[in-house]
């Protein structure tokens, strides 16, 4: 009963311990700089009803992010990031079945404002900007795989975009989720021959922080 005593004195001792030196290491008030990589997970949408239908695939994310205080709870956070999106689509055409992949790549550039709760939780939220770097269509069939970079001057290369998120801070590790979605279509003044459509896109990432 004495050696149990013992322990458990000693347990509480070093859990009291841990959460002393927690809060005297609690960065909030810190500016970080960091950078992390990721995956997305990229659809398309049509708000304004048109039948348009496909598939998500996914895409790689990677780039910088800014950490800057305001007071311990709240905080801006910058990024710049390249980042993949695109979408998938099956069909039928001469009685052939078709696989058709298109693959956008951005840079995106989101403005978060950050809640901290706590030292290991930023909650954000905020405007995003994105602009298109490149195109790839893809067009694969029983009897033909076609690749194209596709160069359109009525897309739209500068989207307006929002995004909300949650990072969990582990010591220098960051591991992040974010939802993201365009708040402007692609096609430009509305002359394109393009499906109409605007992004929408998960990801996850996990970076370091200094």
């Amino acid at each position: 009963m004495k050696k149990l005593s013992i322990v458990a004195i000693s347990l509480t001792m070093i859990t009291f311990n841990a959460f002393a030196q927690d809060s005297e290491t609690d960065t909030r008030n810190s500016m970080h700089l960091g950078a992390r990589i990721g995956l997305n997970y990229a659809n398309v949408y049509d708000s304004k009803g048109e039948e348009f239908d496909a598939d998500a695939k996914y895409g790689m994310a990677i780039g910088g992010f800014l950490s800057i205080p305001i007071g311990t709870y709240l905080g801006v956070q910058p990024e710049v990031l390249y980042s993949q999106k695109g979408f998938k689509a099956t069909g039928r055409v001469l009685g052939l079945n078709y696989d058709f992949t298109r693959t956008t790549s951005y840079l995106d550039i989101p403005l978060y404002l950050a809640l901290k709760p706590s030292e290991f939780i930023s909650i954000l939220a905020g405007p995003q900007f994105s602009y298109l770097l490149s195109r790839k269509d893809s067009f694969a069939s029983s009897v033909t795989t076609i690749e194209q970079e596709f160069e359109n001057d009525n897309i739209r290369k500068n989207t307006l975009g929002a995004s909300i998120g949650i990072d969990i801070n582990l010591g220098h590790f960051v591991f992040g989720a974010r939802a993201n979605w365009d708040l402007q279509e692609n096609n430009g003044d509305g002359t394109s021959t393009t499906p109409r459509y605007k992004n929408q896109w998960m990801q996850a990432s996990i970076g370091v922080r200094f």
